[in-house]
């Protein structure tokens, strides 16, 4: 009985039989159409732009301060022994503040009175020398010459003694110098030196922010410095906003802060309205203010940056897709935006989820008071391949032929 010939996948059959399947699976591969997915419709919030009123006002963060502040220091070199005054308090004219060593001056003082009692003796003696002179010369037993020269003599001793007396009346002041007193009434608000310090004359010991009228003071930037002038009313709030206080513009810095580059403002307020010293209040200059002027406003959640440049989404409402528009941004209002460019009334902006669009792309207006728009899902990309491969009944044939 013969063998079985065993099965070759080199027999000529067989390789047509695979060549045909090989080609029939190119051919319905190539007439299967990938159907991509709708981009969805986005339901998005616009509101119509319209020309509105300004009503906030710059407002900036200010301080109370003394109109004058003085540095008191002794007149003086010496070494602090006390200092009596301390931060937030109260002192009147006449109070002690702080002392030297007095030592130094006193011996000083003492060698001064020792000099004036030497002047003074130099003097009487050249005063009786005079006297006995004048009384010679009456009885003509000297000369013209000799009691003038003896008249030179006193008058010299004389300068010598006042000399000496001013001398000592100096130092008798600076003895008394030692003890640091408060000329002016007010509130010690810094110590800029300690007991145990020793100090040059005039160095500032104590500094006071006399009593009387109080000042807010405040910076602005410089675009705004020219616009603020002497005189000009300013609304002074409190902490809590509660409390309101006018003044007026007394002083605006001829120059700018060379840190900050701003100008500081002084505002000038009644003393009996006056918040405490050190008190931070708000300040709103009126001639910043823009109460009643007309412009177009925005939320800031509509606009975002493009380019490095401003732009909000304009929608189309013939196409329902949306747009990008540069703008320009003059100023804020509250919590809004004030655009000075780039806008016209009736022109309608998105204002909420415009970090999500594209140009042209098409959305949906979105009505707070129902549900959002529905939006149809995307079909399925496989079913879609599926029904497109089922169809094409002949791409078989075709390629078998």
């Amino acid at each position: 009985m013969p063998l079985p010939v065993p099965f070759s996948l080199t027999h000529p059959a067989r390789l047509r039989h695979v060549a045909v399947l090989l080609l029939a699976t190119i051919a319905l591969g190539a007439c299967t159409r990938t159907v991509p997915a709708e981009e969805p419709v986005r339901a998005v919030k616009v509101m119509t732009v319209g020309v509105s009123v300004l009503s906030a006002a710059p407002e900036f963060s200010a301080e109370v301060r003394a109109r004058i502040e003085s540095r008191l220091g002794f007149r003086v070199g010496g070494k602090i022994t006390r200092r009596q005054a301390e931060v937030g308090q109260h002192v009147r004219v006449g109070q002690v503040l702080a002392q030297l060593d007095p030592q130094d001056l006193r011996l000083a003082a003492d060698a001064a009175r020792a000099q004036s009692a030497a002047a003074r003796t130099q003097r009487d003696l050249a005063a009786a020398d005079l006297k006995r002179y004048r009384e010679l010369r009456a009885q003509d037993f000297i000369s013209s010459a000799e009691l003038e020269r003896r008249e030179s003599v006193w008058k010299s001793a004389q300068a010598q003694l006042d000399q000496a007396q001013a001398q000592l009346a100096a130092q008798g002041n600076q003895a008394g110098y030692a003890t640091l007193v408060a000329d002016v009434a007010g509130v010690v608000t810094a110590i800029e030196a300690e007991p145990g310090q020793v100090i040059a004359a005039g160095t500032p010991v104590v500094r006071i922010a006399q009593d009387g009228a109080r000042d807010v003071v405040f910076a602005v930037p410089e675009d705004r410095a020219a616009l603020i002038r002497m005189g000009s009313p300013v609304k002074v709030y409190g902490w809590s906003g509660e409390r309101e206080m006018d003044g007026t513009v007394r002083e605006v810095a001829a120059s700018a802060d060379p840190v900050t580059r701003t100008y500081a403002v002084k505002v000038a307020l009644d003393a009996a309205a006056t918040p405490a010293l050190g008190a931070t209040v708000y300040a709103r200059p009126q001639a910043l203010a823009h109460d009643g002027a007309q412009a177009i406003k925005l939320p800031t959640s509509a606009l975002r940056q493009d380019g490095g440049a401003t732009a909000v989404w304009v929608l189309d409402t013939a196409t329902m897709s949306v747009r990008s528009q540069p703008v320009q941004v003059a100023t804020a209002d509250g919590n809004e935006a004030v655009i000075g460019a780039g806008l016209a009334p009736g022109m309608r902006v998105v204002v909420a989820g415009v970090h999500v669009l594209a140009p042209g792309q098409k959305v949906s207006v979105y009505d707070s008071k129902g549900a959002a728009p529905h939006v149809p899902p995307a079909p399925d990309a496989a079913k879609s391949i599926a029904s497109d491969a089922g169809a094409p009944a002949l791409v078989p044939t075709a390629a078998a032929r």
